[in-house]
């Protein structure tokens, strides 16, 4: 897909400011700047923060024989250090250098996890502690690496000598002045407002003046107001952004209530309107749906973060902020785009599905998105944010949002989006024992001239849902049969669910529990045809898609239908 002459002023005035933004962040790491981050040395850690991350004994077990599964890859080190291993995965040793690590050596509890912890410490600083440069000093890794170190720094000083206990704390002060110098030159989105909280964390954790406290908490307020929406969103539309966040914003306010202090505004409504956001996005089996850079949920860990949640009752039906819709009803969910792109500068994640949506009954997903492969490699990310790996209409085989892939570009910005839907009107059409609404994009009006309408409505105790997808022109013309209104309506099928057609020629999707779907589209014979779902534990796993195929010159209006009912024997082809 092109990009229009706006979207490109756009995108080159973004790689200028993010030019600019790394030749000072450059400059700030240099030998002009390196004595700035040298100063007193704090004499002790008065507080180790709690940490909420799942922790495993066996991981710590596992590092100390030198086997390293980290960011999806596991890495053996042969009795080397991990800072001497050469590793061209940038995502393991971001997560090395990241020291998150440690909690499973806290897990451990025992004087070996301990002392192996502490050696690697001691590793990290005589190899990376004096030499500002590569991954181990990215602004986002330091940050990750600050608050694990305050967090753990129990173990980590478990039975320590008085020359490592100093040579800990003046380490940790040097990345704290660092990342404090730093922050203002990251880029919008998650990592700088996690650099904040480790800045919090710091101020809180670490003998300090009042005025360091009062800057950190007001930085803190700042950036949580610019990067939390109205309704407990993140501005990157992401799902897994709310939990990353929550996962350290909640161990934050506890140790401000720790430390006797009073946490900012700002830090307090955050949480409170996070965690229902949370919920939001949740469907029953715990998992979170596959929304703008979402990939596989490790359920645990929203567990972890839910026990925290005292605003109890039902998740909330709209998120009018982050927009996504929500139906729910007799042990169905479904989980709506209705949202425009995020903006610029936090979309390298983001992706084309407007109108998409998944569909939950009980504990298993019967529609997906693909939802992206966390760990896996950078190549197939593409695939997984296109349209057609959504849920929703394409038009052409086109997305109805652009990506930029240039190499000029992406060494600076990675792959933001661009060219999306303008405008994204959303109706709700709740009724009595029905969930619905009503929503349309404009995202294939500038080439093609068309918008797609959708409307969803659950009904009959969860038993049915129903859709209707049309493709409208501006001013109620007729579309034209010009080749340019090829339209596929496709349904992704989730990996567990098998699917087949009946006697009836239906096409009845079934899972491991007794809960069975059929599918018919009166207006247009489905098909079904391959898909990959990119969001599995364990890697991208064949699936299938059912697809509806049509000119909109010709058909303008599909109705179709999901319903469930319980069956005892099963027909296959």
């Amino acid at each position: 897909m092109s990009i229009s002459a706006d979207n490109t002023t756009r995108l080159w005035t973004l790689v200028a400011k993010e030019f600019w933004r790394k030749a000072r962040r450059r400059l700030r790491a240099g030998p002009a700047y390196r004595w700035r981050y040298s100063g007193r040395t704090p004499e002790r850690v008065l507080i180790a923060p709690p940490d909420l991350r799942l922790a495993d004994p066996q991981i710590a077990l596992e590092i100390y024989y030198g086997r390293f599964p980290l960011s999806g890859h596991l890495v053996e080190t042969g009795g080397q250090s991990p800072f001497t291993v050469e590793v061209p995965n940038r995502g393991w040793q971001r997560s090395l250098h990241g020291f998150r690590w440690l909690r499973h050596m806290r897990a451990a509890g025992t004087e070996l996890a301990a002392a192996n912890a502490r050696a690697l410490v001691s590793d990290w600083i005589a190899m990376h502690g004096n030499r500002i440069s590569g991954v181990a000093w990215e602004p986002a890794t330091t940050a990750k690496r600050i608050i694990a170190w305050l967090q753990h720094s129990s173990v980590v000083l478990q039975g320590a000598e008085f020359s490592f206990y100093r040579s800990f704390l003046r380490s940790l002060a040097m990345q704290i002045r660092y990342l404090r110098s730093m922050a203002r030159e990251m880029p919008a989105g998650k990592d700088r407002l996690r650099a904040r909280i480790a800045l919090a964390f710091a101020a809180l954790s670490l003998p300090a003046p009042v005025s360091a406290l009062r800057s950190a908490t007001r930085s803190l307020a700042e950036e949580l107001d610019r990067q939390i929406l109205p309704d407990g969103g993140h501005v990157s539309r992401n799902p897994m952004a709310v939990l990353e966040i929550l996962a350290d914003l909640l161990p934050l306010r506890h140790t401000y209530a720790n430390q006797a202090e009073q946490p900012p505004l700002a830090l307090i409504n955050a949480v409170e309107r996070m965690l229902p956001a949370l919920r939001f996005f949740r469907h029953q089996d715990g998992s979170l749906a596959r929304f703008n850079g979402m990939g596989a949920t490790i359920h645990d860990r929203i567990a972890a973060i839910l026990r925290h949640d005292d605003t109890a009752g039902s998740p909330p039906l709209h998120a009018t902020h982050s927009g996504y819709e929500r139906l729910a009803m007799g042990g169905t969910t479904v989980i709506a785009d209705t949202g425009t792109a995020p903006p610029i500068d936090v979309s390298n994640h983001a992706h084309a599905g407007c109108l998409s949506f998944e569909m939950s009954s009980g504990r298993q997903h019967y529609i997906v998105n693909a939802g992206v492969d966390t760990y896996g490699i950078a190549e197939l990310r593409p695939l997984a944010r296109a349209t057609a790996a959504h849920s929703t209409v394409t038009i052409n085989d086109t997305s109805s949002a652009s990506f930029a892939h240039s190499q000029r570009v992406s060494g600076l910005l990675g792959s933001p989006l661009f060219g999306g839907p303008k405008s994204v009107s959303t109706q709700r059409l709740d009724k009595p024992g029905i969930h619905g609404f009503i929503a349309s994009h404009d995202g294939y009006a500038q080439r093609f001239g068309l918008h797609h309408e959708r409307e969803l409505s659950l009904s009959a105790g969860g038993s049915i849902l129903s859709g209707c997808d049309r493709l409208l022109r501006a001013g109620k013309t007729p579309i034209r049969n010009d080749g340019r209104d090829l339209v596929s309506v496709r349904f992704h099928v989730h990996p567990d669910i098998q699917l087949f057609r009946d006697q009836k020629e239906r096409l009845v999707l079934t899972g491991p529990d007794i809960d069975t779907w059929v599918f018919i589209s009166p207006d247009i014979p489905a098909e079904v045809e391959e898909s990959i779902y990119f969001a599995g534990l364990g890697g991208p796993r064949r699936s299938h898609q059912i697809v509806l195929s049509f000119k909109a010159s010709e058909v303008s209006e599909v109705h179709w239908q999901f319903s469930r009912t319980r069956i005892i024997s099963r027909l296959e082809n």
